[in-house]
């Protein structure tokens, strides 16, 4: 009887070790996904290629990495918000801006927007673009064929741009980025990182919040 009984609490210990050992293979399972996602967000190759157009002192403690499109409605509203924020804390704050075209038609506007820059006029082009997005965008849909009116006050050379926009590396800038956005499991847009760190959840109070929070801590 003694034997069986010992027999029996043997097993039940076997099981309780498979048990725990399963919980704990299973967590870390868990545990390594999750390690994935936030390794991901802070690759600092994925986040800033040698091409992103940057504004902002160089070496600023606090780095804004933005992916958008210029045809996205909360991109254009986002914008100015943005630049409020780093005209409120003067040379702590450096922004780099990623093309995350996933509007229908978004990727030739997005060239156009590289070309411009290959001119040193991506800034003005954006803010152009954007204050003419009601005409040229439209239903989701990006219309290029609409854009030129906007760009030509900026003083670009336009046979340049319209040559530029299907060099081989403006696609592969745009490739380059996309790739990037998906490594980062940016999805849509605007996506924001503030020193590596995604929002906490979308919106613009979830933004100025990260950034006073890294302007704070950086100090």
């Amino acid at each position: 009887m003694q034997k069986k009984t010992v027999n029996v609490l043997a097993i039940v210990a076997l099981l309780v070790v498979l048990a725990v050992g399963a919980w704990l293979y299973l967590a870390g399972q868990g545990s390594q996904g999750s390690q994935g996602a936030t390794g991901a967000a802070l690759d600092k190759t994925s986040l800033i290629r040698a091409h992103s157009p940057t504004e902002g002192k160089q070496g600023s403690a606090v780095v804004i990495v933005e992916f958008f499109d210029p045809a996205c409605g909360t991109c254009r509203t986002f914008y100015p918000e943005v630049k409020a924020l780093m005209a409120k804390y003067p040379n702590r704050i450096r922004l780099v801006m990623r093309y995350a075209p996933f509007h229908k038609g978004s990727d030739k506007v997005v060239a156009v927007l590289e070309a411009a820059r290959r001119q040193g006029k991506f800034w003005p082009a954006l803010e152009a673009l954007f204050e003419g997005q009601d005409d040229w965008a439209s239903n989701h849909t990006a219309k290029v064929d609409l854009v030129w009116k906007y760009l030509e006050p900026v003083g670009l050379n336009m046979e340049q741009l319209a040559f530029d926009v299907t060099a081989p590396e403006v696609q592969q800038a745009i490739a380059q980025d996309l790739t990037d956005a998906n490594t980062l499991g940016v999805s849509q847009t605007p996506e924001y990182f503030v020193n590596g760190k995604p929002l906490p959840s979308f919106g613009l109070e979830q933004l100025k919040q990260l950034v006073a929070d890294e302007v704070a801590r950086t100090r």
